[in-house]
């Protein structure tokens, strides 16, 4: 089974002045679909804190960590730089996809820099904040996760799924 770690980035949250809805429903979303997620965090819209958190989960043995939440353009969204931060490759496709999927619900979509990045053999898919984008961003994905990690364990791949 596939170790994941979900990331609310929040000010918010973190402070107590918001519930967190967006790591549960992209917690029950993996493991829906057979990921173990050993963990779901909170932590602030601060770049070294969310690089940190994610470095960690690796660190730990997550082979994805998802975050939610700092993918917009307000001044404290941060979430794709922190994750720039720590990434050894951008997946650009992962967020064109995204938006491209959310554009049939909101044109806000536009605004969004939901990303995914690799680290060594692992995979970080940042999502909205909000509990619907965030669920919605992630299905739009969740059919490429298996096969990226396959691709990033090194292990040679002849059959590519459609």
């Amino acid at each position: 089974m596939i170790q994941a770690v979900v990331i609310t980035c929040s000010d918010g949250v973190t402070s107590g002045h918001r519930h967190d809805l967006s790591g549960p429903a992209v917690r029950q979303l993996l493991e829906e679909n057979g990921y173990e997620v050993t963990a779901l965090r909170v932590v602030p819209d601060e770049r070294p804190v969310i690089s940190a958190a994610i470095v960690a989960a690796i660190d730990g043995g997550a082979r994805l960590v998802v975050t939610a939440g700092g993918t917009g353009i307000s001044p404290r969204d941060v979430t794709p730089e922190a994750t720039a931060d720590i990434a050894d490759r951008i997946i650009p496709g992962f967020g064109e996809l995204m938006r491209a999927e959310s554009l049939q619900t909101t044109r806000m979509a536009t605004l969004s820099r939901a990303q995914a990045v690799t680290r060594g053999s692992a995979l970080v898919v940042n999502l909205p904040g909000s509990r619907n984008g965030a669920v919605d961003n992630l299905n739009s994905v969740l059919g490429l996760i298996p096969h990226a990690l396959e691709l990033l364990s090194g292990v040679r791949v002849d059959e590519h799924p459609r």
